[in-house]
């Protein structure tokens, strides 16, 4: 099969309607043709692991799509009309319209979740569904007027009773508010999710008013909430509170859509015939990793450490610790099951260049961590994409103010928290150890009057310097591509705030203690210069070197656990329980 390509082949012009200056689209990517080699794709969903799943309706097969090699491969050539996929905890679910069923794929075989009658009349065919973070499946029942839930345990409810002709669905990224696109009227309801497959009455969110044509179809959302819906001919984008940002229009009727690529920030449109990719400036919220070993569908990666929670730990994931204005910033948290009290935490703060990244690719060491006994607390923080610098910082700031506000009721000592990062997730965290008391880093993330000083610091290979050093170089003779530029500005006419952003130029004699991680072929000399500055000031702080260790070591085997326990040396000393 051929396909018709890919990235580098027709590139189609945006809709001409003005773009909102809040609208999550990158103006500056026009869309892409990805293949026209299908009949009717519908609902496309992410793996994680670099591959896009497409099922084709008409063609009644499923394809797999590997944008970094521009490779489509057929996975199901038989795979009857799948009307819908998605990915989350290692899995793919499937929404298998033609048998009245969904279920999972495990290497090429389908394995039934749950099944309605498929004689029933009306027809009890599932169209979309979307996965929770507790692994319990909404899907829609179109000719029923119904949302269906079935539990991680396999039993089914009814989730929502009446809504006409129920087609796209999706979550907001707290999980909070359940997203349903009524087909025939095109409309779209939110829906409170009052627990687990429980909602409360729908309230009308918005109505496509684009003619007389039918067609509020599959629907997905971006990080930071935004609502995204197939119509008659174009992605609808909407804000969590309703505003309409932007459309995209594709050359041929919309059926579906779905984050994509290694930094989810494209976004995959299925069409009539086609497969098609658009730019955006905010990403779409990743799945959840593994969690048990019941979720394994291959054997672990031998050099990836395991995400999989031990029974001795507790999780919450999606919690809102932030507000800013209508966007809420949610954090992952896990903790011993055994009642705490005055239990030290750890922040966990990602990187990515400040670009890119999301908060579950450091699980497998907030896990760690709360195995060897830290309230542990995975943060996502606003992107440069979605809002430049100091967004990021007023977000970590706010995670320390709402552990050392909630710290009764999370078990935890307001008086012993730490953080480490990684890459720009450790320039980020050195900011807060040296930053705690400069205002214009603090934002108005909530819990004000508590402070966000830390007691102890782990910086992994991030810079400290951002006026001065290799980031500032970087801004003037790369400018158009470097992430600091991206993320802060131009260097010549924001120069306030790469000094602002700058962690070294803040250090003085009441920063807390700063412990440096890095791999000897990962510059260990980075930070000599704070480490210099620190030491002159009277503020504790060393290096540890690992060897072998290359840039995101931590994140890889043996490395982690060699780190974790280094961590933990370094916290026992410097998160003392003080009497």
């Amino acid at each position: 099969m051929s396909i018709r390509l890919l990235f580098v082949a027709v590139l189609i012009a945006l809709p001409t309607m003005p773009i909102s200056a809040k609208s999550p689209v990158d103006s500056s990517q026009k869309l892409e043709e990805v293949s026209t080699e299908f009949g009717l794709c519908d609902g496309p969903s992410w793996d994680g692991n670099g591959s896009l799943f497409i099922p084709d309706v008409k063609g009644q097969k499923l394809y797999r799509y590997w944008p970094k090699q521009d490779k489509m491969q057929v996975v199901l050539p038989d795979a009857g009309r799948i009307s819908a996929t998605f990915y989350n905890h290692g899995k793919l679910y499937l929404s298998d319209n033609g048998n009245s069923s969904i279920a999972w794929l495990k290497g090429k075989e389908m394995n039934v979740i749950a099944t309605n009658d498929p004689q029933a009349k009306p027809a009890q065919r599932p169209n979309d569904l979307v996965v929770d973070h507790h692994g319990g499946i909404y899907y829609t029942l179109t000719s029923t007027n119904q949302v269906m839930y079935i539990s991680p345990s396999g039993e089914q409810s009814v989730a929502v009773a009446d809504i006409k002709t129920p087609n796209g669905i999706t979550m907001s990224p707290d999980e909070k508010t359940l997203y349903v696109s009524a087909y025939v009227p095109k409309e779209v309801y939110s829906h409170q999710v009052t627990q687990a497959g429980k909602t409360a009455p729908g309230k009308l969110f918005a109505i496509m008013d684009d003619g007389d044509a039918k067609g509020a179809d599959g629907m997905c959302i971006d990080r930071a909430g935004n609502v995204y819906c197939a119509g008659a001919t174009d992605i609808w984008i909407w804000s969590s509170t309703g505003e309409l940002l932007d459309k995209i229009t594709p050359p041929t009727r919309p059926i579906n859509c779905a984050f994509g690529d290694s930094d989810m920030q494209s976004l995959y449109i299925t069409c009539f015939g086609g497969l098609y990719r658009q730019r955006m400036s905010i990403s779409g919220k990743s799945s959840q990793p593994v969690s048990s070993s019941g979720d394994l569908t291959i054997p672990l990666n031998q050099t990836r450490p395991s995400t999989i929670i031990p029974e001795s730990l507790q999780s919450k994931y999606d919690v809102v610790y932030s507000k800013n204005g209508n966007r809420k910033l949610v954090a992952d948290l896990f903790s011993s099951v055994k009642p705490q009290v005055n239990t030290p935490a750890v922040i966990v703060v990602h990187g990515g260049g400040w670009m890119k990244g999301d908060k579950t690719k450091f699980r497998a060491l907030a896990i760690e961590l709360a195995k060897r006994g830290y309230f542990t607390m995975a943060i996502e923080y606003r992107l440069g994409g979605e809002a430049q610098f100091p967004a990021a910082i007023h977000d970590c700031n706010a995670a320390v103010r709402y552990l050392r506000a909630n710290a009764d009721t999370l078990g935890i000592d307001p008086n012993r928290i730490g953080a480490v990062g990684g890459s720009a997730g450790g320039h980020l965290v050195g900011l807060m150890a040296t930053g705690h008391d400069i205002q214009k880093l603090q934002g108005e993330g909530g819990h004000p009057n508590n402070s966000s000083k830390l007691q102890a610091a782990i910086v992994m290979a991030g810079p400290l310097e951002i006026s001065t050093g290799n980031v500032a170089e970087q801004a003037r003779i790369n400018a158009d591509k470097a992430y600091a530029t991206q993320w802060i500005g131009s260097i010549e006419n924001d120069w306030d705030q790469y000094q602002l952003a700058d962690a070294h130029r803040h250090i003085t004699s009441d920063d807390s203690p700063i412990l440096f991680m890095v791999g000897e072929h990962d510059k260990p000399e980075r930070n000599q210069p704070s480490r210099e500055k620190l030491e002159a000031s009277g503020v504790w702080t060393d290096v540890i070197i690992y060897k072998d260790g290359k840039h995101g070591c931590w994140n890889q085997l043996p490395w982690l656990n060699e780190m974790a326990k280094d961590m933990d040396l370094f916290f026992q000393e410097h998160l003392k329980k003080v009497d």
